[in-house]
């Protein structure tokens, strides 16, 4: 299936797929990495081409099924590349890698670029800094059919791997963007969709707002939650009750929370069907 086959952990190719581990190295060279068997099926599957693909038969679960991604790939044109085990393990950015690495285009767009259909349901994150909770939360747009994902003033860029590989590959599956706090509010008010904001700091409960209609649910940095910016401009304020000791919940369980009874209330009003988890 491929003409290459590398085998040493200090040849010279393989210091550029360490390297996009590096914000900087992403954006100058417009790429990121996937990571996983399924995270790439999943981005192969949203129409996702790689630039390259990195295998190591020794490490996959199934072999014999899953290289047939390999060859799909290489169907198409992509590079495929055979790595031995230590030169897959010098290049894997995860404990216990299976074997599947690919180098792909980043995900790069602005608010601008986003077409959303007449009743959208929405997310916003505003300076959410760790990879993991903005996997998280794709993960949960995904599952609720969200038609967009937006990173205001983002602290970490969506073609980080550990973002990549939290989000199950659903940063290709899902439409994203990033933009400054204040393009991404003209963006809602000119596509006339109304801002709900989560905060401590209200008494209205989360569940005592319709979401059927064009809406976007916004949730803020894990420290300092959202801005003042985004709480005046919201047209709802909102909380999730809380009767324990702690006074906050991780903001991707807040999301999925709020996202949810969104999709309640859609499903409810007789909108589009969501599968159940």
């Amino acid at each position: 299936m491929t003409d290459l086959i590398i085998t040493s952990a200090a040849n010279a190719r393989l210091k550029s797929l360490t390297a996009l581990r590096r914000r900087r190295t992403r954006e100058e060279t417009g790429t990121t990495l996937i990571e996983g068997y399924e995270e790439l099926s999943l981005a192969l599957d949203a129409g996702v081409l790689p630039r390259t693909i990195y295998y190591c038969p020794e490490l996959m679960l199934e072999p014999v099924v899953q290289q047939d991604v390999v060859r799909r790939v290489a169907a198409q044109g992509v590079e495929t590349v055979q790595l031995g085990r230590v030169a897959f393990e010098k290049v894997a950015y995860r404990e216990g890698p299976d074997g599947f690495l690919a180098v792909v285009d980043s995900v790069v767009r602005s608010c601008a670029d986003l077409t959303v259909g007449p009743a959208p349901l929405a997310l916003l994150c505003q300076g959410v800094e760790k990879p993991g909770n903005l996997g998280a939360m794709l993960r949960t747009a995904d599952a609720a059919g969200v038609e967009a994902v937006i990173a205001a003033d983002p602290v970490t860029d969506w073609g980080n791997p550990n973002l990549v590989r939290a989000s199950k590959g659903t940063v290709f599956s899902v439409p994203v963007a990033s933009d400054s706090t204040e393009a991404t509010l003209a963006w809602l008010r000119d596509n006339g969709i109304a801002l709900v904001a989560t905060t401590p700091d209200t008494d209205l409960d989360y569940t005592d707002v319709d979401y059927t209609g064009p809406v976007a649910i916004s949730v803020g940095a894990e420290k300092y939650g959202l801005t003042g910016e985004v709480l005046a401009a919201a047209d709802y304020k909102v909380r999730i009750p809380m009767v324990g000791r702690a006074n906050s919940l991780n903001v991707a369980t807040s999301a999925a929370i709020v996202l949810y009874e969104a999709v309640r209330q859609r499903r409810a009003a007789g909108g589009a069907e969501v599968p159940g988890l």
